[in-house]
């Protein structure tokens, strides 16, 4: 299934005094994925763009934090 949620094991030192983290995880642009921008995108009205921060629908990509539940479907 396809996420722009990444996931890596960093190396735990044995000697570390902090309790491990053993998954972290960061996010990816959606703009990565595409590698130019297709003619007749879908938008999004002028007033809802302004709140969402793009225009076209294919590169908006709420942030959700990686203990929240989200309704995308690629939580932890």
């Amino acid at each position: 299934m396809f996420t722009t949620r990444k996931q890596y094991m960093p190396y735990v030192s044995p000697f570390d005094p902090c309790p491990p983290i053993h998954v972290k995880t960061y996010v990816t642009a959606p703009n990565l994925y595409a590698g130019f921008q297709p003619p007749n995108l879908p938008q999004f009205s002028l007033h809802e763009a302004l709140k969402k921060g793009t225009l076209w629908k294919i590169f908006y990509d709420p942030y959700y934090g990686p203990y929240e539940v989200n309704n995308k479907g690629d939580g932890l």
